[in-house]
């Protein structure tokens, strides 16, 4: 796979669709570091990246489109979907709540909310896919996804990153994976996973890809059961470390608190490695901040 060749083409292809996010140098905790702020993408996420790029790449059938989601990658489908006149249905855990939900049923797409987690909204929207004929758009574990996604560090890049390293977090690998795809080595990637939502960290222990149990305050942005396969194949040898909740919790408050940065558990997970030492940095460092869509929505009696 000529991994930077599809990150490029996938860069073009969603210009004027995807947002060019803003990148800043601030000190946090006492931490000099460069940030990108993913979460001012559309709908709060990195996930339109890949939500644009794999519409844009086929022709979507009369039945449209179907996703399953802890709510970002719902979103962001979504949102695509209606940019550019798809119906959608979308799957999500109750896990993933209201105010996640919330946003999806914004876009116009039919949101079905189904008991359990990720894995039993993956199993609905496979039901549907295959009793519809809509096309399934993977939330991490498909090249356009991760091509897409690789566009926010191609983007990165060109607004002059200096980092040595950079800590990304890790749900279901798509992310990270397309950090791994566009650098290759140049960069050193460092996974960062919640202790209760370890995928690719017990995944790189096992040798292979394993069912992981998923709880905690990231468990719907970052609760893969499983790590994707193209990630598992992309992260051999790299570090992944994991964090603790409170951890977390304290790196989003910090991010409010310092920066006025107002993001939910997931996008605060790769700073929390930083501040609470689970990873020590040995250069320059980054960090993406992924998601802005915390629960419950601070301004939705307001909305």
């Amino acid at each position: 796979m000529e991994w930077r060749t599809e990150i490029e083409a996938a860069r073009a292809r969603i210009a004027g669709h995807a947002r060019v996010t803003p990148v800043a140098r601030l000190t946090l905790g006492g931490h000099t570091v460069e940030i990108k702020l993913e979460q001012m993408q559309h709908t709060g996420s990195f996930k339109a990246r890949g939500a644009f790029n794999t519409l844009l790449s086929v022709d979507v059938p009369a039945a449209g489109v179907v996703a399953a989601s802890g709510g970002n990658h719902g979103a962001a489908v979504a949102h695509a979907a209606a940019s550019l006149g798809h119906p959608a249905h979308i799957f999500v855990p109750e896990v993933a709540g209201p105010a996640k939900i919330a946003l999806i049923e914004r876009t116009g797409a039919t949101c079905h909310v189904v008991p359990g987690l990720y894995a039993d909204a993956l199993e609905a929207a496979r039901a549907h896919e295959a009793q519809t004929g809509a096309m399934q758009v993977h939330a991490y574990d498909a090249v356009s996804t991760v091509a897409g996604q690789g566009t926010c560090f191609a983007e990165w890049d060109a607004q002059g990153l200096e980092a040595d390293e950079v800590l990304v977090a890790v749900g279901g690998g798509g992310l990270i994976a397309g950090a791994l795809a566009w650098w290759q080595g140049a960069r050193r990637v460092v996974a960062v996973e919640p202790e209760q939502s370890r995928a690719l960290n017990a995944a790189l222990e096992a040798g292979a890809p394993v069912d992981v149990p998923v709880s905690g305050v990231g468990a719907n942005a970052l609760g893969a059961k499983r790590i994707g396969s193209i990630c598992f194949d992309l992260a051999q040898g790299m570090d992944s470390v994991t964090v603790p909740d409170d951890a977390i919790l304290a790196a989003q408050r910090l991010l409010w608190q310092e920066a006025r940065l107002l993001v939910e558990p997931a996008g605060a997970c790769a700073l929390a490695a930083l501040l609470c030492g689970a990873w020590q940095p040995r250069g320059r460092v980054a960090v993406l901040v992924c998601g802005a869509n915390p629960a419950p929505d601070p301004l939705g009696a307001a909305a």
